[in-house]
């Protein structure tokens, strides 16, 4: 007797936006330094009709977060994970920026580990180019 596979997270994931009729889904990743250029991006993106998740606080930034240097690196840990979920949710990576930092660079090699279409406003920046 055979048994049916069973479907992986990441299959049953494509299936229900499948069955959604879901637009694809961009996520935008980059320093930010450029929330600026990242904005733009959210434009064109959605102009272009796909859902677009980005950077939703901008740690760089003076402000009330990182009053606390304790409590700002807990956050930059929570909004790291949080933002390697807006990865695996997404379709497709779109990197913003002339500059690629170590957390974007990470971020790079997590969305092409799960095999994660990679595109750059500056394709030279491209760690892997």
């Amino acid at each position: 007797m055979s048994y049916p596979q069973l479907l992986t997270p990441e299959e049953k994931l494509a299936d229900a936006k499948k069955l959604l009729s879901l637009p694809r889904i961009v996520v935008i990743c980059g320093s930010t330094r450029f929330m600026t250029e990242m904005a733009e991006a959210d434009l064109r993106e959605t102009k272009a009709g796909k859902i677009v998740v980005k950077p939703g606080c901008d740690m760089k930034s003076p402000r009330e977060l990182r009053s606390d240097p304790v409590e700002a690196e807990a956050l930059k840990v929570r909004l790291d994970d949080l933002h390697r979920a807006k990865i695996r949710l997404a379709d497709e990576v779109l990197v913003v920026g002339d500059y690629i930092g170590d957390s974007t660079r990470a971020e790079i090699a997590y969305a092409r580990s799960l095999g994660k279409p990679v595109r750059f406003t500056h394709p030279e920046v491209d760690p892997d180019a």
